[in-house]
């Protein structure tokens, strides 16, 4: 199950922006299913950052998503998921995901995302952060 999002044109699987939407979608598989916790000890997962997709795409893209942000948030383990838009730049989408265990994460995200949505996204900066405790702000 991957990250929904508006239908694309297929694209020639040796051109260069191919070859860097496949490394987008290896690098979102590998967060999901990294892990480095120390035995016995709590763990949250957050993943953070931010896509670009065209510039005037982002509502079509982020409309598509809706169905995958809902199934995300009714996923064991899913304690929030977000995509959105940036206020001020109009191909910025932002991401906001935590998870109480890289496996929870790992069985919702499953392949990664969509073709049709690793296609839609021209750039991606998301991290994965492994949190080991959480105070009251």
């Amino acid at each position: 199950m991957g990250l929904a999002g508006p239908a694309s044109p297929v694209r020639d699987p040796m051109s260069p922006r191919s070859a860097y939407l496949t490394g987008i979608n290896m690098t979102l598989w590998y967060l999901a299913h990294q892990r480095y916790p120390a035995p016995g000890e709590a763990l949250m997962l957050i993943i953070a950052g931010s896509l670009r997709v065209e510039p005037g795409a982002r509502d079509d893209y982020l409309s598509g998503c809706r169905e995958t942000i809902e199934q995300a948030r009714a996923a064991a383990g899913c304690l929030d998921f977000l995509l959105a838009a940036d206020p001020l730049d109009p191909d910025r989408i932002h991401i906001f995901e935590r998870w109480e265990s890289p496996e929870q994460l790992a069985a919702f995200r499953g392949a990664g995302p969509s073709d049709a949505q690793t296609a839609a996204i021209l750039d991606a900066d998301v991290h994965r952060y492994l949190i080991s405790s959480v105070e009251a702000a």
